[in-house]
């Protein structure tokens, strides 16, 4: 595994050194080129003006900030490199919360920290201990990528976790989501919801979570290089049923699912299991 950044986590006067490294497998993305339909060579990205609709070489493109329609008021690198952000090389962590204060929708980009040499070991052990001691979790700031970010520090079996945020005010409050002054309970319903939910209670490390859109996408590729026909099947909608009716029917068929195994005698007197149906054993 390859460090993408190198640096520090500082908390009042510790200074643990620290390597960087991505938590997500990048190489389980899909990524499709554009061809050019009449010989497959690939497309290139040509950069053009909106306004003279001239083709334009990296030399004469800008950055600029729309301040207001159309209006732009350019920045140079040597703009930003003025900001003099301190932490470019140190996670300086400002403070220690509760894990319930931090709300679902500012985590973003998940990061490793593994300790950066043996000296830093020791210290990044303690405060990995120390975290997953006291439930707390580290709230600081770098800068990543030319932008200062705000990284929550988390325990995470023997090491850390490094989650950037997002910043509150870039998170759209769930009250603005229209239709949401009409919804209604029904404590009956509402009942028999907790029953079919607590009938399809299973741990999550049960559950089959492969990406089941790389596996198919994988059989269309294979099917088009080896010459075969791509065979789909069109999922039909489900039919729309009362509320009630669909609770009930779902809840039969969880307990059927989760019926426990039945036992058959084989002729040699041992026994054996069948899943929800007797079979019998032909004797000659």
């Amino acid at each position: 595994m390859r460090a993408t950044w190198t640096g520090h986590i500082r908390f009042s006067l510790v200074t643990i050194p620290v390597r960087i490294y991505s938590a997500i497998e990048s190489a389980e993305t899909i990524r499709l080129n554009q061809l050019h339909k009449e010989d497959h060579g690939r497309i290139g990205y040509e950069k053009k003006c909106k306004k003279c609709n001239e083709v334009v070489s990296n030399d004469d493109i800008v950055k600029g900030y729309e301040y207001e329609p159309d209006q732009y008021v350019l920045i140079e690198d040597e703009d930003i490199e003025k900001l003099k952000l301190k932490s470019t090389k140190i996670i300086e962590i400002e403070g220690f919360v509760d894990q319930s204060e931090v709300h679902p929708t500012l985590y973003d980009t998940p990061y490793f920290a593994g300790p950066n040499g043996p000296v830093a070991a020791k210290a990044y052990g303690l405060l990995t201990a120390t975290l997953r001691n006291s439930g707390k979790l580290g709230i600081g700031r770098v800068v990543l990528r030319d932008r200062e970010s705000i990284m929550l520090l988390a325990p995470l079996g023997d090491g850390l976790l490094l989650y950037k945020l997002r910043y509150p005010q870039e998170v759209r409050e769930i009250g603005n989501v229209p239709q949401l002054d009409e919804v209604t309970v029904d404590d009956d319903q509402l009942k028999l919801a907790q029953t079919l939910v607590d009938s399809m209670a299973v741990s999550f490390s049960d559950l089959e979570l492969n990406d089941r859109y790389r596996e198919a996408f994988n059989e269309i590729v294979t099917a088009k290089v080896e010459g075969k026909e791509v065979v789909t099947v069109e999922e039909e909608e489900p039919p729309v049923v009362d509320i009630m009716t669909a609770l009930k029917q779902s809840i039969e068929q969880a307990k059927s699912d989760r019926k426990p195994m039945t036992k058959a005698a084989g002729t040699d007197g041992e026994a054996k299991a069948k899943p929800r149906s007797r079979s019998k054993k032909k004797t000659g």
